[in-house]
């Protein structure tokens, strides 16, 4: 039995990509913590993750699609996951601004403005606050 180790990069097999993911920052602690206490959830999310791997597509498109996918199921966790995996793998705040643009059409503007905001704050972006006309 594997002895979890979430902080731990796991390879990404892709077609005929075969890469270490290195560059991704560590999990969220809570993430560490309930892989600790639960491993043989780990272990089954694992599997998962490589039964899903291989194939033709490169890793920055599997990378844009799983965020993709996230901003589809509006999973919070996810969308911010995948941000900061995407840019610590490369991928361009553009890519994956226009990501979130092409969702619009089908999850709705509303939804698509808080997957947004998700984004910009994934990004760093500094959170400006406008007054309102007459207020002070």
């Amino acid at each position: 039995m594997k002895t979890p180790n979430p902080g731990k990069p796991r390879s990404h097999q892709s077609g005929a990509h075969d890469t270490t993911r290195e560059t991704l920052p560590d999990p969220p602690r809570r993430y560490r913590d309930f892989v600790k206490r639960y491993p043989k959830l780990w272990e089954a999310w694992e599997k998962i993750h490589e039964a899903g791997s291989g194939g033709p597509l490169d890793q920055k498109m599997c990378r844009l699609l799983k965020f993709a996918i996230a901003i589809g199921a509006m999973r919070e966790g996810a969308v911010r996951s995948g941000a900061r995996k995407g840019t610590a793998e490369g991928v361009s705040r553009e890519e994956l601004e226009q990501v979130v643009a092409l969702a619009a059409g089908t999850i709705g503007l509303p939804a698509t403005v808080a997957v947004y905001s998700w984004l910009q704050d994934c990004l760093g972006v500094a959170k400006v606050r406008r007054r309102k006309p007459g207020r002070s």
